[in-house]
């Protein structure tokens, strides 16, 4: 016999909360992805590494080079999102992005991107009428586009291809950077930068293998497994070589520079170990910024070694 309630009534049944769909704002913010321009702001920075005069005009230019990156990539982003909305629907997780997922109609998209592209001119030009550049100067901010542009219209299914010209944007990031910074590209820090991003690409592609297969993404009929674990393990040893040589070979830490790429070794060795162990082991990696800011192990890696190489740097600044 069931318990009376103390008003003689049935306690009225409780129903689980309605999660509402994002509002349309959010859906217009989500289409730009704002997690991914933690790129532009850690890679183009890096032109700043040896640059002759770190003064207020260098500093200006590399900020307003992430501005155009990020206008740049968003732009591509939504591009993509809009070419690859019925694929999109077939994969677990990109079926929920708002073009794929319905919640964006495709002219309010193509809308949006007008707007992010005369954003983008606007922001170019008005670097250049005020002086501040030479047309010249965007070379790398326009490679992108029109390697991005072909990337979207049919290179992205291109085994091997797709993941170089994927890496290869970052490469042009830092060469925006040392370009604002007044600053030669640095062979070895190129080399590195591409590489690492090729390992961080690689293993995004091993995660999509296991969760989205190749009806997602036809270019992974290119890859296997094992394929992929050769090539991240020969991209890691690459990586990790190209840090040491840069290291050695920068100006920054002036003649302690021998020094700190041997103390700092171990940290670059951790990290990139780290990183293969998240994606083999751990089966992650299909968010490989998510997977490293979210791992403590490699966050307290970085901290440390980024307080070696900060310290150096001061040292030798103290002893000049």
């Amino acid at each position: 016999m069931a318990t009376p309630t103390l008003t003689g009534r049935e306690a009225p049944a409780v129903r689980p909360p309605v999660s509402r769909p994002p509002g349309r704002l959010a859906d217009l913010t989500a289409l730009v992805r704002p997690g991914q321009w933690t790129k532009n702001l850690v890679v183009v920075p890096l032109g700043l590494l040896g640059a002759p005069h770190l003064d207020g005009g260098a500093l200006g230019g590399t900020l307003a080079a992430i501005a155009v990156f990020t206008l740049a990539s968003a732009l591509i982003y939504l591009v993509n999102d809009i070419g690859d909305r019925d694929r999109d629907r077939r994969h677990p997780e990109k079926r929920h992005r708002p073009i794929a997922a319905g919640r964006i109609g495709v002219g309010t998209a193509v809308a949006f991107a007008a707007g992010l592209a005369l954003l983008l001119a606007a922001t170019v030009g008005l670097t250049v009428a005020t002086g501040a550049t030479a047309p010249a100067d965007w070379w790398p901010v326009a490679a992108y586009v029109a390697l991005n542009a072909a990337y979207s219209r049919g290179l992205k299914h291109v085994p091997l291809l797709d993941v170089f010209i994927v890496a290869l944007g970052f490469v042009l990031r830092l060469a925006q950077g040392c370009l604002a910074s007044g600053n030669p590209v640095p062979s070895w820090l190129a080399l590195g930068v591409f590489t690492l991003c090729l390992l961080l690409i690689l293993g995004k592609r091993r995660h999509e293998m296991a969760v989205g297969g190749v009806l997602h993404r036809p270019a992974l009929r290119g890859y296997t497994v094992g394929f992929l674990d050769q090539l991240l393990g020969f991209t890691a040893v690459l990586a990790a070589v190209s840090y040491v040589l840069h290291v050695q070979a920068s100006p920054v830490f002036g003649t302690h520079a021998p020094l700190v790429a041997v103390l700092t070794a171990p940290f670059a060795l951790f990290g990139l170990a780290r990183y293969l162990q998240l994606i083999v082991v751990d089966a992650g990696g299909g968010n490989p910024s998510r997977a490293l800011f979210a791992d403590r192990m490699t966050v307290t890696n970085a901290l440390l070694w980024s307080g070696i190489l900060a310290a150096a740097w001061l040292l030798d600044r103290l002893g000049r």
